[in-house]
């Protein structure tokens, strides 16, 4: 897998029938190694290791529900009220960043009502904070 823009970190690889797996701490399990599945294991690394979120206040890959539809969001970090602080968009390296991308995070936001939303490849990240009482966002360098 290609190098990303993330600090370097240690991961668990297991190799099953010619396929590579990592291992999520999160969801306690070996994963399938996809592109995406590289960026997502990074996210919840940085998130942990240098922003200091607890492991217990993230979440990986679960259902919301969108329009009657089921769809799945990479990762989000609660904060200590159980309200969703953070939603993590991520995508492959070689999907470019676009209003697509940020419309579909709005979607899925629009269900669970993040304080912070952070979209990403692994190579470019982008990140803002939400003002749901007047109706705006503001684009950060970085996250809390």
């Amino acid at each position: 897998m290609r190098d990303l823009n993330f600090p370097k970190f240690q991961f668990r690889f297991k190799n099953s029938e010619n396929k590579l797996f990592i291992f999520d701490d999160i969801r306690k399990k070996y994963v399938y190694l996809t592109p995406e599945e590289w960026v997502r294991q990074h996210v919840v690394h940085y998130l942990i290791l240098v922003k200091g979120y607890p492991k217990s206040y993230i979440n990986v890959e679960k259902v919301v529900k969108i329009n009657n539809m089921n769809k799945r969001y990479d990762v989000v970090v609660f904060n200590p009220k159980g309200e969703i602080f953070l939603l993590v968009e991520c995508k492959e390296p070689n999907v470019p960043i676009t209003q697509k991308v940020f419309d579909q995070i709005a979607r899925y936001n629009s269900n669970l009502n993040a304080q912070f939303l952070m979209v990403t490849n692994g190579l470019n990240h982008y990140y803002c904070k939400l003002d749901y009482e007047n109706k705006n966002y503001q684009f950060l360098t970085d996250l809390p």
